[in-house]
């Protein structure tokens, strides 16, 4: 019987063969790589994945689709909503811990819902340390997000976030009609590369800084972070006399690191 797309869950299958495989061929599988899915759907891009990898590891939402994913014994079916997924203790499962797989780390791939595409990315960023890489197709607009420039329009919470921790590039556009349901915006994939060497900093104060900033973007920051700012004691030389979107990671991050020292 053929599934019938969901709304509630955000699903549009991914159907064009020639999409799917630019997409495996940009991920690159290795036989050996751990590697998990998200919303695997169908089965679209699980199919040519298992073809390289001796094993697969699927994230799924929908009871009936992970009653037909369990059929295939390639599979470990993890039938859960992934924002409540533990990444660490995933990664303790499935990874080997004989001496020549004992540094490997996650790969993580998927097709993600639209509708909650952005808590995903901010959910992952919390296991970062445990993962190699991530593709995803998302919505184009949201990518366009994750990857721009200080003083554009698209730069914003999510960039400055992403950008700290990741590496990321556009690789690929893909259009609405490789879909079905064809969605009513364009898609794209991104390539994730957890930084190796990160600015160190405490999550939970760059969080609230990078949030703050932006909360009211088209204002100058001393009306929104400047107030935030002076609660917390800051006399540092940071420039509140421009808008957030002027203000590139790195000054972010240093930010971040001065207020972590203040609380000490």
């Amino acid at each position: 019987m053929r599934h019938i797309a969901r709304k509630r869950f955000g699903q549009h299958f991914l159907v064009d063969q020639a999409v799917i495989e630019q997409i495996i061929d940009g991920i690159a599988p290795q036989q050996s790589d751990v590697m998990i899915e998200i919303g695997p759907g169908m089965g679209a891009m699980t199919q040519p994945l298992l073809k390289r990898l001796f094993k697969l590891c699927v994230i799924e939402l929908d009871k009936d689709l992970v009653t037909s994913l369990q059929k295939n014994p390639q599979l470990k079916v993890i039938s859960a909503d992934v924002l409540n997924v533990d990444f660490a203790a995933l990664a303790d499962e499935l990874i080997s811990k004989d001496a020549l797989n004992g540094d490997q780390r996650l790969r993580v791939v998927g097709n993600l819902p639209y509708n909650i595409s952005t808590p995903i990315l901010f959910h992952l960023l919390v296991f970062v340390d445990f993962i190699k890489d991530q593709h995803f197709m998302l919505q184009k607009e949201v990518v366009q997000r994750m990857v721009a420039v200080p003083s554009t329009a698209d730069y914003g919470r999510l960039s400055v976030m992403l950008q700290w921790r990741y590496e990321m590039i556009s690789f690929l556009d893909v259009e609405p009609d490789a879909f079905d349901p064809p969605p009513r915006v364009r898609s794209a994939v991104v390539r994730m590369i957890p930084r190796q060497s990160p600015a160190p900093l405490e999550l939970s104060v760059f969080q609230n800084l990078v949030q703050v900033a932006f909360s009211q973007r088209r204002k100058l920051l001393r009306h929104t972070l400047g107030h935030w700012l002076e609660e917390r004691k800051y006399s540092g030389d940071f420039d509140i006399k421009r808008r957030a979107e002027e203000v590139s990671v790195e000054e972010f991050i240093s930010l971040a690191q001065q207020l972590h020292h203040l609380k000490r």
